[in-house]
């Protein structure tokens, strides 16, 4: 079996028990490394075979999950926070199920929750935003005319925008030219809940010069 487990957003203790458990048992563990905290791997048993995916192709890690599962090994398809976003995870599970290999998914806890724990804020507020939008700027993967940043921001929604501090300043003309003004809040956390985290608070106005004075480029 392929158990996809969500590891959480880097904090070592904030992956679920039942994540955990399954790493923890695991005979294969397949992982981010240019995303997952190391220290998440030591969790696994040392006599574990650990796959880098960030270092193979989509094929190469196919093939190894499915080899491994027709020799009776136990898979630990590990992602960052939860692999619901922003994950490519379905690609895997069409995958599978065409090679009939048996898989579970165990959630993970999300930057999302991550970020708003550190900011010490609530993400909905009765008279303010009952509504969460979770979404991401075009980039190498298109996003549909309907729901680009600019649409999406006219609900005046709370919106949490994933992968976009490389693209903060077109981010933030998207927002403005959806209806949000100068002064509404905004703020970057950083490699939420690691050791490293950096919060930048600040508003429309100046949040994108903040945050390229606080050194955030990725």
């Amino acid at each position: 079996m392929v158990v996809f487990i969500g590891a959480g957003p880097g904090d070592p203790e904030l992956i679920t028990v039942k994540g955990k458990k399954f790493l923890e048992k695991a005979d294969v563990v397949v992982y981010a490394g240019s995303l997952l905290n190391p220290e998440i791997l030591r969790y696994a048993k040392a006599e574990a075979e650990f796959y880098d995916s960030a270092k193979m192709d989509r094929t190469e890690v196919f093939k190894v999950m499915t080899d491994a599962v027709r020799a009776g090994k136990l898979v630990a398809r590990v992602h960052d926070g939860d692999p619901s976003f922003f994950g490519a995870l379905q690609e895997q599970l069409d995958y599978l199920e065409k090679e009939k290999i048996p898989y579970m998914i165990i959630p993970g806890v999300s930057c999302l929750q991550a970020g708003a724990a550190s900011l010490k804020r609530e993400l909905t507020l009765p008279s303010v935003s009952q509504t969460v939008i979770i979404t991401r700027p075009e980039g190498r993967t298109p996003v549909p005319e309907n729901q680009s940043i600019k649409e999406l921001a006219k609900h005046k929604a709370t919106m949490a925008v994933f992968l976009g501090v490389q693209q903060v300043e077109a981010v933030i003309s998207e927002l403005r030219e959806g209806g949000y003004t100068e002064d509404t809040p905004a703020c970057v956390v950083y490699k939420a809940s690691w050791t490293d985290e950096k919060i930048v608070r600040g508003t429309l106005a100046d949040i994108a010069a903040k945050v390229k004075g606080a050194g955030i480029t990725e």
